[in-house]
């Protein structure tokens, strides 16, 4: 006997189905069945066979792959008994809810006094499956390891794509080749995660951007997560996502997974990227002022750092409106004694020796410039040399002879009392003032990891946001450090990186489309010498990097020449013309011919119009430029296309493309099969192309 389930949405089928009373395995995954598929059939047909050297049956690859019944992997749960007596629970079914697009299994493991719950939605629009796994039991255990959901990777794939990174190198794509065995990466720092963005993408062979069939995955948590990529002796594979291991530091009767997001695509890595960026921006993120256009953004951190002068800020804002910011942040610097990183942090008050009158003065300045105002704070740290850590140095998380980061320790945010204080400073700051901004920064890694501190984090947050509806939350963590999908169903905004150097940008920003849309993905103009790199990059080509996301600038506006300026205006000008669909658009990135060209190609939900952005990170290997096709057109539509951007074309470019001069009507199948023809470019530089539906 079996029992089966199976959801569906139009592009795709997810089969689960269970011998008896056992847990199910997920027996199929990927383009759609016809209704009339038999699953009894189905369970028959997926059975592998055995041979010598094998047990006589294969153990189950389950939701929840279990030791006690020979599985030969990673198990989905590791438990122990509050004496430390490894448990090995056996479950077996116990009740369902089943809807239209959401399935909830529940399974006991009676001698152990265990339950096993699994829940499982596929949304129709977006095509994302979302996961999760609870275990409760009727005494306190220990967890080791629980595992969301446990799916299946395909076997006719080679190699697997996970995220690194590191400091101002954020989203760096590393393709491992599948072998028996298992790839295992653990994040133990705490947060998210420079090094460890909780993402896996599994290619069919053959897949590019824009073709073939792939699988992604990613891990909605921000305390750190571990992911195993399995393939077992017999060949199948498995991929578990949950928390990183002893993440739960005391016993308890009830554990869960975060949400982990799955999705199939028949077009390939573009498929993926697509229904993540969908399902963020318009399921995850809550925006807090839904109807208000993204605006363009001014930080002065680059500008004036910890110098901060009331006439120069003034100065500063003033220029930041004339090229077309919408919105002034106060970053580090403003409060206690912060005139360095040594000092300070959690004594969040206004430092009357540069405010003697406090921040209104400022703020009013801002807001007859026609900008709101934003501030920035560090609510999770505490430094040694503050009023705070005189007072409760019991607050501080970890050990008294802990290694620093940044000199600072961490607040332990489980306490409900460093919630409750952290929480009075901040909303007498945002109570006080009119603010709709925060940008809040996450500066170092904690000392142990502990699911708690996560936990905590979260409920300040959730509370401010109860409290100050209308402010906007931006999660910085020395850049791109806190960046997933549960720190963004509490905020509206990531910073990237705090690299501005825009051919870093570049290649990140289109690595972080397979997860991120662009409303949420913040992206500045810097300074003309990068502070990060010390590379000096064209104002044309920082610009238009910045306009490919949620632009904004953060540089000193006082060192710009007459040029920049007026480059500077009109990229911002065009970006505030095309906002409202851009921020709403798909991010597609291209397969390009020419490997020292980053491509993407920006398209409407509805595919009136698009625009495409092509980056110019290296010397080219051949003289001319490859022709760029494009991706997800209509065949037999026509498109007036035109080059954005033709007169910053190099007198080098001495030939005659049409795209050079004029707009051109072609077809869709000509741009997807042939591609455009560009000018020729220096390194580091940007054409941009628009579309438009005829």
């Amino acid at each position: 006997m079996t029992q089966s389930w199976r959801l569906d949405d139009g592009r795709q089928t997810i089969v689960l189905a269970a011998i008896r009373e056992r847990l199910p395995q997920v027996i199929y995954w990927g383009a759609p069945l016809p209704a009339t598929e038999d699953p009894g059939t189905l369970f028959a047909a997926h059975a592998l066979d055995v041979t010598g050297g094998m047990l006589d049956e294969n153990p189950d690859l389950s939701i929840c792959p279990e030791a006690v019944r020979s599985f030969p992997g990673q198990p989905g749960l590791i438990l122990r008994g509050q004496d430390g007596t490894p448990l090995l629970p056996k479950f077996c079914f116990a009740a369902e809810m089943s809807e239209a697009n959401a399935l909830a299994l529940d399974y006991d493991d009676a001698e152990n006094g265990l339950r096993y719950s699994a829940e499982i939605a596929l949304d129709p629009d977006t095509h994302v499956l979302t996961l999760r796994s609870r275990i409760k039991a009727s005494e306190p255990v220990h967890l080791h390891w629980l595992s969301a959901p446990v799916l299946p990777a395909p076997q006719l794939c080679d190699e697997m794509i996970d995220v690194a990174g590191r400091w101002c190198g954020e989203f760096q794509l590393n393709r491992t080749p599948w072998s028996p065995g298992i790839r295992y990466r653990e994040n133990r720092t705490g947060r998210t995660g420079h090094e460890h963005f909780p993402g896996l993408i599994v290619p069919v062979r053959g897949a590019t951007n824009a073709q073939g069939e792939a699988y992604a995955f990613h891990y909605g948590w921000s305390g750190g997560h571990r992911m195993i990529a399995e393939e077992l002796p017999d060949g199948r594979r498995q991929v578990q996502f949950g928390h990183a291991a002893r993440m739960e530091t005391t016993a308890a009767t009830e554990f869960q997974t975060a949400p982990l997001y799955a999705v199939y695509s028949s077009d390939g890595l573009n498929g993926c990227a697509v229904s993540f960026q969908r399902h963020l921006r318009d399921r995850i993120v809550t925006w807090a002022k839904p109807d208000r256009p993204r605006p363009v953004h001014y930080n002065c951190w680059e500008a004036v750092y910890f110098d901060h002068q009331l006439p120069v800020l003034k100065d500063i804002a003033d220029r930041a409106a004339a090229l077309g910011a919408e919105r002034f942040v106060l970053d580090d610097g403003w409060f206690g004694r912060r005139d360095d990183d040594t000092s300070s942090l959690s004594d969040w008050e206004v430092d009357a020796r540069k405010y003697p009158d406090g921040l209104d003065p400022l703020i009013r300045h801002i807001h007859r410039l026609g900008m709101s105002f934003g501030i920035w704070f560090e609510p999770e740290m505490i430094y040694p040399d503050s009023d705070l850590h005189r007072l409760h140095p019991e607050w501080a998380l970890g050990s008294e002879d802990q290694i620093l980061g940044r000199q600072q320790k961490a607040l332990n945010m489980a306490l409900p009392e460093v919630r409750d204080f952290i929480f009075g400073r901040i909303s007498a700051i945002l109570a006080k003032h009119d603010i709709d901004y925060v940008k809040w920064d996450h500066n170092r890694v904690l000392p142990m990891p502990d699911a708690g501190q996560t936990r905590g984090s979260y409920a300040l947050i959730d509370r401010l946001r109860a409290a100050f509806p209308g402010v906007e939350i931006e999660s910085c963590a020395s850049g791109g450090g806190r960046i997933d999908f549960g720190i963004l169903s509490r905020t509206q905004r990531v910073w990237l990186s705090d690299s501005n150097d825009a051919l870093e940008r570049l290649k990140m920003q289109s690595a972080a489309a397979l997860f991120l849309p662009a409303a949420i993905t913040g992206s500045h103009v810097g300074p003309r010498r990068c502070h990060t790199s010390g590379r000096t990059l064209d104002i044309g080509f920082r610009a238009w990097v910045a306009a490919q996301r949620h632009m904004g600038f953060e540089m000193d506006p006082r060192e710009l020449t007459e040029r920049e300026e007026t480059v500077l205006r009109e990229v911002t000008a065009w970006w505030k013309a095309n906002r409202d669909w851009m921020m709403a658009a798909d991010i597609l990135r291209l397969d390009s011919a020419d490997p020292a060209v980053i491509a993407e190609q920006q398209q409407a939900r509805d595919g009136s119009q698009f625009v495409v952005f092509a980056g110019k990170s290296a010397t080219s290997a051949q003289i001319a430029p490859r022709p760029l096709r494009l991706t997800r057109l209509e065949p037999d539509a026509r498109y007036a296309v035109e080059l954005r951007n033709r007169s910053d074309a190099s007198q080098l470019a001495r030939g005659a493309p049409a795209l050079k001069t004029r707009t051109i009507e072609v077809s869709g199948n000509w741009l997807m099969h042939h591609g455009i023809v560009l000018p020729w470019s220096f390194p580091e530089t940007m054409w941009v192309i628009e579309g438009r539906r005829l």
